[in-house]
């Protein structure tokens, strides 16, 4: 299944996307996309539905973050050797994990909102995993059980924030305001069976920067889960993002590139639908 959730921001009602892409509504049979329909139970209920029979959308409304209730937003910094090598640093031993903040969270065609002083803000194509079983010292093999489903994340990243002023902590450069477009859709795990085989690529103005596939991740998707299991439990609607292939600003040739307003970026990943944001200067409020 494609669950999506649609309306103005703070009042989206939980959608799904039919065979033919087209948009259904389910806020008679759930309240929302969040951590109680991630269940494994409410999943299957719903994959039993007569999706013909669901009332169609009319129009094409906004589409809001494809899961709400999320509890923690963790991220996986440099996860791919060529991106990590790009940026100058060592490949890492084990998963470095982050945490993005949940407030950064935006729908997936939602303008990038530039922070107030902003010089070095950035993109990054990833794959989002979406937690839907409370995971705890949880064995690679048994890893993704514990997963709803997937979803396109751009972990928008403000390098000035990230790197000097961070201390070595990178949550100021990563949890501004708009910096978590989640979606168009959580793709529910038996339509993605292999999760480390995914193309992904990033446009800017049209201009190709990323292309990648998710099988050049050096932890894979049941690395992760199994190891941010062991330092904190993982509970339904959490959302971990995967890390970026290379072809960010930061490490483009002979200078960085940073994205400036009136830019628009695309991305996408195989599966798992596109984004689109224009990015726009700082306005008070949002």
């Amino acid at each position: 299944m494609k669950l999506v959730r649609y309306g103005p921001p703070g009042k989206e009602k939980p959608g799904l996307i039919d065979a033919d892409g087209k948009l259904r509504d389910l806020s008679r049979k759930i309240k929302d996309i969040g951590p109680e329909t991630l269940a494994p139970a409410k999943l299957k209920e719903l994959a039993k539905l007569d999706v013909k029979r669901l009332p169609l959308v009319k129009g094409k409304p906004r589409l809001g973050p494809c899961v709400t209730g999320v509890s923690k937003f963790l991220a996986i910094g440099l996860n791919y050797v060529d991106h990590a090598k790009e940026t100058g640093s060592p490949i890492p031993a084990h998963p470095i994990v982050f945490f993005k903040s949940e407030t950064c969270i935006v729908g997936p065609n939602d303008s990038i909102m530039l922070p107030k002083d902003s010089t070095c803000t950035d993109w990054e194509v990833e794959l989002g995993i979406v937690i839907g079983r409370t995971a705890r010292y949880v064995e690679k093999k048994d890893a993704l059980k514990y997963v709803a489903g997937y979803c396109l994340i751009n972990d928008v990243s403000e390098r000035e924030y990230q790197l000097k002023r961070g201390a070595s902590q990178w949550g100021k450069g990563k949890g501004c305001d708009t910096f978590g477009p989640l979606g168009p859709w959580m793709v529910t795990t038996d339509e993605i069976k292999a999760p480390q085989n995914l193309d992904m690529w990033l446009d800017v103005n049209g201009v190709r920067k990323q292309t990648g596939n998710t099988r050049t991740m050096i932890f894979g998707v049941a690395d992760l889960v199994a190891d941010v299991s062991r330092y904190m439990t993982l509970v339904p609607g959490d959302v971990i993002t995967t890390g970026t292939p290379p072809g960010v600003g930061m490490g483009t040739k002979p200078h960085p590139e940073y994205l400036k307003a009136g830019d628009v970026v695309t991305l996408g990943i195989a599966g798992l639908g596109e984004q689109k944001q224009k990015v726009v200067a700082y306005r008070k409020g949002r």
